[in-house]
C-alpha cells in the first residue's frame, strides 16, 4: 500500500476513497493519510500567503498610479511590483492545478489574505512617502474591492475601486 502511495498517487487516492466508502478502515494507509491531511492545512496557508502577496502588490500599484503619480501611465517603481504580481499569479495557478480542492477555499482565503495585504501595503508605502502622504487603514477599502477572478486575470491591474 505504501508503495502505491509513492509510485501512483492518483491510484492510491482512489484506493483510499474506496476503503473509506466501503468502511474497510483496517485497509487504510493511515500514516500517509495523516500526512496528506497535515499537508492540506499547509497548502491552505501557502495559498493565503500567496494571495496576501498578490493583494499587497495590487494595492501598492493601485495607490501609486491613482494617488501618488496619477499622470504617469506606468511609474518606474511599479515595474518590480508588476513582476511580483505576475510571478505570484503563476504560483497560485500552479498550486490550484496541483491541489484543486483548494478552489473551494478561495473566498475564505481572499477574506483572510486581504487584511494582511492591506496592512503590509500601508507599512511598505509609508516607508517611502512623505509625512503628509502617510497611509492609514482608511487609505484602502475595508473589504477587498476585487474578486479572485479579477486579481488572477493575466494582465489585469487595478484602475480604481
Amino acid at each position: 500500500m505504501k508503495d502505491l502511495y509513492e509510485t501512483d498517487y492518483y491510484r492510491w487516492v482512489e484506493q483510499q476513497k474506496e476503503y473509506l466508502t466501503n468502511r474497510q478502515f483496517d485497509q487504510l494507509d493511515v500514516d500517509n493519510l495523516i500526512g496528506e491531511i497535515d499537508d492540506m492545512g499547509s497548502e491552505l496557508d501557502t495559498l493565503e500567503s500567496r494571495l496576501t502577496t498578490l493583494l499587497l502588490h495590487l494595492l501598492k500599484y493601485d495607490y501609486q498610479v491613482r494617488i501618488l503619480n496619477p499622470i504617469l501611465p506606468e511609474p518606474y517603481n511599479c515595474r518590480d511590483w508588476m513582476a511580483t504580481i505576475d510571478r505570484t499569479r503563476i504560483a497560485i495557478r500552479k498550486l490550484l492545478k496541483k491541489r484543486p480542492h483548494l478552489k473551494s477555499m478561495l473566498n475564505i482565503s481572499m477574506n483572510e489574505a486581504y487584511p494582511d495585504g492591506k496592512l503590509l501595503a500601508i507599512k511598505e508605502m509609508n516607508r517611502y512617502v512623505m509625512k503628509h502622504q502617510q497611509l492609514d487603514e482608511h487609505s484602502f477599502p475595508e473589504i477587498c474591492p476585487w474578486t479572485f477572478d479579477q486579481v488572477m486575470e493575466e494582465d489585469w491591474l487595478p484602475s480604481s475601486y
